[in-house]
């Protein structure tokens, strides 16, 4: 595979840390999202959402690299390895424990593997359809939307939204990791049980993106482009610039009056892949 992709922090918070994480090789992508705490709100870890987005992230490379396990299983050990990390310096008991997505994809002979846990994005572009595959786990959407209304009827960046914001998060806190819930990577190793997961060959893929919430937000929240539009871009000018038509979008609503959201900048990483 030739891989390219780009990373970049939520601008406006210049002592916050990205809590994306990105790692490729040749055969393999990981890619994660962490879910933040925040202001005001607990989590009971006293490592922060980037730290576990990095530990975890990188576990999963180098296992990815090293052993031809199935890769709910390398998300497994990956969970529990991180997990004992900081077991004694933290609540992992606690609710908002840090959490995060999970992309995984590698290619192992003539196929391709893929794993998605939680609302980061997976778009193959195959040779015999002309749409391509659009691999996402909704449930946080699905389970949220009852949630949203105050949060979204309020101007991002204001006080009231803040404060809806963090109840919002802290409500869902209570359907995570959960039957009947969603499911995210964060200290119980069952989570990985729960991921989608799927292998296609590699003769019927032309390319493959892997992209986090904030960069996703361009088609599926925004609605500037298509997932085909999207793909051409990355393919044309590459993920750098896919985030820079984020961005710019997000500079037009900085209140979230056109489109609602928690945030009204998100960290956001673009992974393309030529396969």
């Amino acid at each position: 595979m030739r891989v390219t992709f780009a990373t970049e922090a939520a601008p406006g918070r210049p002592d916050r840390p990205n809590e994306d994480f990105v790692a490729a090789t040749l055969d393999a992508v990981v890619l994660l999202d962490g879910t933040g705490t925040p202001a005001g709100s607990e989590s009971g870890c006293t490592h922060g959402v980037a730290w576990y987005a990095r530990s975890l992230g990188s576990t999963l490379l180098t296992a990815m690299t090293q052993t031809a396990k199935p890769l709910p299983e390398t998300l497994a050990e990956g969970i529990k390895a991180v997990a004992s990390l900081h077991d004694f310096t933290c609540d992992l008991a606690h609710a908002g424990s840090p959490s995060a997505t999970v992309v995984m994809l590698r290619r192992t002979g003539d196929a391709l593997d893929w794993l998605v846990l939680a609302d980061s994005v997976l778009v193959l572009d195959t040779a015999d359809t002309a749409e391509p595959t659009v691999v996402c786990d909704d449930r946080e959407a699905r389970i949220g939307a009852a949630y949203r209304a105050a949060m979204d009827a309020l101007h991002s960046g204001s006080a009231e939204h803040v404060a809806a914001h963090r109840a919002y998060v802290e409500t869902l806190r209570g359907h995570r990791n959960r039957d009947g819930g969603f499911w995210v990577a964060s200290v119980d190793p069952l989570a990985a049980d729960q991921a989608l997961t799927g292998t296609i060959p590699t003769d019927r893929v032309r390319a493959a993106a892997v992209l986090s919430d904030g960069a996703s937000r361009l088609v599926d929240r925004f609605h500037l482009a298509t997932w085909r539009q999207a793909l051409d871009l990355l393919d044309q000018d590459g993920p750098a610039e896919l985030i820079h038509q984020v961005r710019e979008a997000e500079r037009s609503d900085p209140h979230g009056e056109r489109w609602p959201r928690g945030k009204a900048f998100d960290d956001a990483t673009a992974v393309y892949c030529r396969i």
